[in-house]
């Protein structure tokens, strides 16, 4: 990697952990123990999360795009972790490109919202520069729903508007959201690609607008942000009521 693009992954890295770390080392603790490692996959700059409980070893990970699985296996190896669950916050192709391939190196399930289950299993390519494998889902992410591993929690928010089934991931106690491809900084997800729908992501968005100002906020794509920041624009939206 070039030093501009070191210098803004670790920029990256003291936003999303509230400190420095040696460059390359990828690893925060948030408050109450949850710790997360970020790492910008694939052509279309998709964010993979991987969060892990200290204490059981107990990891999940969210967006597995390709390519994924390598570095993938040998962060799980060197932090002694046990990967339980391959979460999707959506069905486009740069989310879950390698959700067979890390399914059948760590034996962990699938998890997607039923609305984008068809989407992992005859998955459409749009612009994806390579095939994208199919995967079997075995897990439903339904809204008021939860995730846990460990003595970890994440809260299941249905908010569609990019896709059918997009949703998104409050870290219980941890004032943080993992918001896909709903909310980013600066703008919201787009809605003019297959299953995008205006109407219903000017809701999630009122609905994410609900939420503690304070709230951490992990996108799809793109540096970390909060609430807060967002509210001004998200604001104009919801009073409009359409996007702009």
């Amino acid at each position: 990697m070039d030093p501009a693009g070191r210098e803004e992954q670790d920029r990256r890295l003291r936003v999303l952990c509230g400190t420095a770390h040696a460059a390359g080392a990828r690893r925060c603790r948030t408050i109450g123990g949850v710790e997360i490692v970020n790492r910008v996959v694939g052509p279309a700059g998709t964010n993979l999360y991987v969060l892990a409980d200290p204490a059981s070893r107990e990891a999940i990970a969210i967006d597995t795009a390709i390519p994924s699985v390598a570095w993938l296996a040998d962060a799980l190896a060197e932090r002694g972790w046990s990967l339980t669950l391959i979460v999707s916050t959506h069905g486009h192709w740069d989310h879950i490109g390698d959700n067979a391939a890390v399914a059948a190196h760590t034996g962990a399930p699938i998890a997607v919202h039923p609305a984008d289950r068809a989407m992992l299993e005859h998955p459409e390519p749009l612009f994806a520069p390579f095939p994208i494998p199919p995967s079997v889902p075995a897990v439903e992410l339904a809204e008021g729903g939860r995730i846990a591993f460990g003595s970890i929690v994440l809260d299941v928010l249905h908010t569609p508007g990019h896709t059918p089934g997009s949703v998104c991931l409050a870290v219980r106690g941890e004032a943080t959201l993992i918001s896909g491809d709903t909310l980013f900084s600066g703008g919201p997800g787009r809605v003019d690609l297959p299953g995008g729908d205006p109407g219903a992501m000017v809701e999630s968005l009122a609905r994410l607008a609900r939420l503690d100002p304070s709230l951490r906020v992990l996108p799809g794509h793109g540096p970390a942000t909060t609430i807060a920041d967002e509210l001004p624009w998200i604001g104009s939206v919801v009073r409009a009521g359409s996007l702009w």
